[in-house]
């Protein structure tokens, strides 16, 4: 048995390999793993076993290796679509988040960035003026939430509205809701830029009431959290208990300062100079 055998990705076969040459053998062991629905390994097998061969690799190696190219490939196939079906807006991820240039002071960027108030069900509301890296941190946290393993899903609050009154007709906005909470960490971005409508409100209630204590949410917001009740519909009696339960174990960052867009405008880094 080799001592280290080569990652399966890198592994290449003999110029002379071919189906035909590698028997009956190897074409029902692809059957077999269309069968089983192993993607990963069957694609792996053309490369893996003639290099086994010449190799001399212990059967009991190409069973690790074959196993460990269909794990890696489940993994990324499942980060994939965690991160597709999140609907996230921009994509934006801490490998372009500048921490120092940040109002949130560093030591609370590095503790909600561990995600253990994921794991405690706490939430997040980061608000402050429009411009100050509000929407960025949060999508960060989303993305880095996806890569840790957990699900997230991403909406405005109009988006909110909008779910309201899909499952309005058929008298099934409870389930919608209560479906989205399995969620580990539901995201609602940029509350109080625009007026709220009556369905948004709703389904804004309706989120924060069926998470509470049981998933995370994290909400972005030019206003503080305690002021949301001044957005909402007048005629909607539920804007303060949404406030407090969204603020009973929420961590609450407040951003300062100037618009990071500005300020690239003013200084014209925010387009590509013209020649």
């Amino acid at each position: 048995m080799p001592v280290d055998a080569p990652a399966p990705s890198r592994l290449k076969a003999p110029a002379t390999a071919t189906a035909a040459a590698l028997g009956s053998a190897f074409d029902e062991a692809i059957a077999l793993a269309k069968t089983l629905k192993l993607p990963h390994l069957r694609r792996a097998l053309a490369e893996v076993i003639p290099t086994a061969k010449a190799q001399r690799w212990d059967p009991a190696e190409i069973v690790r290796v074959l196993l460990t190219e269909e794990a890696a490939g489940r993994a990324a196939s499942n980060l994939r679509t965690r991160r597709q079906r999140a609907s996230f807006p921009t994509g934006k991820t801490f490998h372009i988040w500048n921490e120092d240039a940040s109002s949130i002071p560093v030591p609370t960027q590095s503790a909600l960035r561990t995600l253990e108030w994921i794991g405690r069900r706490e939430n997040l509301c980061v608000c402050g003026p429009s411009g100050t890296g509000k929407s960025h941190f949060t999508e960060a946290l989303g993305q880095a939430a996806i890569d840790s393993g957990m699900t997230v899903a991403w909406f405005t609050i109009e988006d909110l509205g909008g779910l309201v009154r899909r499952h309005r007709v058929d008298d099934t906005v409870a389930k919608a809701f209560a479906r989205l909470t399995r969620t580990d960490l539901v995201i609602v971005d940029d509350i109080g830029l625009l007026p709220v409508s009556t369905d948004a409100a709703e389904g804004f209630y309706r989120l924060v009431d069926a998470a509470y204590e049981r998933r995370s949410l994290a909400v972005s917001s030019n206003l503080h959290p305690s002021g949301f009740d001044e957005i909402m519909p007048k005629t909607l009696a539920t804007a303060t208990a949404t406030v407090d339960r969204l603020l009973h174990h929420a961590h609450v960052v407040v951003t300062t300062g100037d618009s990071h867009r500005l300020t690239e405008a003013t200084t014209g880094n925010g387009v590509v100079a013209l020649s």
